[in-house]
């Protein structure tokens, strides 16, 4: 179980084998599956967890070789990409709904 501070931050309590849980919001805001893989590294004197992509996803015909800190940039791209076609989705079935609703009325009448 994790709390959130006034900042934002998110504490976690980590147990004697040393494991915590990373929050369900966070686990999905940055693309770590479960069962998955993070990366643990220091960068400027602070802890750094990111996820680490399959192999499937890293190397071969279809996979990409990524550098420190390029997996969670491209994992964002690519969700911002995701959520843009869904809201493009979204707004081409509302415009559908509103059609109908709107030549539904006029026969009403």
């Amino acid at each position: 179980m994790s709390s959130k501070s006034e900042n934002g931050d998110h504490v976690v309590r980590i147990s004697r084998k040393g494991q915590a849980t990373i929050p369900k919001s966070l686990r999905e805001k940055y693309g770590i599956e479960i069962p998955g893989r993070v990366r643990f590294r220091e960068e400027d004197g602070e802890l750094v967890v990111e996820p680490v992509p399959k192999p499937s996803e890293r190397f071969g015909s279809l996979g990409e070789d990524y550098e420190r800190g390029e997996v969670i940039t491209h994992h964002r791209e690519e969700q911002a990409a995701e959520r843009q076609a869904e809201d493009t989705a979204d707004q081409r079935d509302y415009q559908r709904y509103v059609a109908t609703d709107d030549t539904d009325e006029t026969t009403d009448e």
